[in-house]
């Protein structure tokens, strides 16, 4: 049952990310969660990311953006193996909390970019956002969407930005891989359970690839805008005990 679980609700969370630019984390690692225990969650989850962005990289090569890219390795690789290494050393409430804020106003900040030219974002600017989001990635276990709404205003669309996306979380998720094992955080459950969530994406990868070819750029602009603003919502609502604790004081 386990097993099953994990399937369909990677399945479905593969088929989502697929039209909106990611976000599949926030549907698995509450089930994971729910199934298994919480030490899980890094090594299961990761697992699973990169085996799914693996398929997608294959799946969008052709419209994978190298020149971001390059921008986008070097301080990924560090920031990923730096925040893996800090997971297991500390765990920051009041991030989550500013993630959450971020990714709201993030969503309130695209969709008057839907009305007037928003800014654009230069590839260089992919080197420290890069560090950026991996660290923070490898430290929180998952920081949802938090660059899509820099790879919008940078003009990266529908395959073009997941090609792109993937490629750069597929490193992130090789980086924090490696780092969680040499730390001792992988079981050989652990490892099974990731495999189980990654194979469920490849099907799901297929499907959302065929949905994603009908949708017009002003759609998936939509429905990326759509899940930062739920991504930094969900966010907020289970740090609602940080805010609490903050309301006495």
């Amino acid at each position: 049952m386990t097993v099953f679980l994990l399937m369909v609700s990677s399945f479905i969370a593969w088929v989502i990310s697929s039209l909106a630019g990611g976000g599949s984390p926030f549907i698995i690692i509450p089930m994971v969660n729910f199934l298994l225990e919480t030490p899980a969650i890094p090594p299961v989850v990761t697992t699973g990311m990169l085996l799914g962005n693996l398929q997608r990289v294959f799946v969008f090569w052709r419209d994978i953006d190298w020149q971001l890219t390059w921008w986008y390795l070097p301080g990924a690789v560090s920031g990923a193996i730096l925040g893996a290494f800090a997971f297991t050393q500390t765990h920051l409430e009041w991030m989550q909390t500013l993630l959450g804020l971020f990714l709201v106003s993030s969503a309130s900040s695209l969709f008057v970019g839907e009305r007037k030219q928003s800014v654009k974002v230069p590839g260089w600017f992919f080197l420290p956002a890069g560090f950026i989001h991996a660290f923070l990635s490898g430290l929180l276990g998952s920081i949802g969407p938090i660059l899509n709404p820099f790879y919008l205003n940078y003009g990266l669309f529908k395959e073009k930005m997941i090609g792109t996306k993937s490629a750069h979380v597929l490193v992130v998720h090789i980086a924090k891989m490696f780092t969680y094992a040499s730390l001792g955080a992988f079981t050989k459950s652990y490892l099974w359970y990731g495999l189980v969530i990654g194979m469920a994406a490849i099907p799901a990868n297929w499907l959302g690839q065929q949905i994603l070819q009908k949708m017009s750029n002003e759609q998936f602009h939509k429905f990326v805008t759509v899940l930062i603003t739920i991504s930094g919502l969900s966010i907020l609502w289970n740090q609602r005990n940080f805010f609490a604790v903050l309301w006495q004081y």
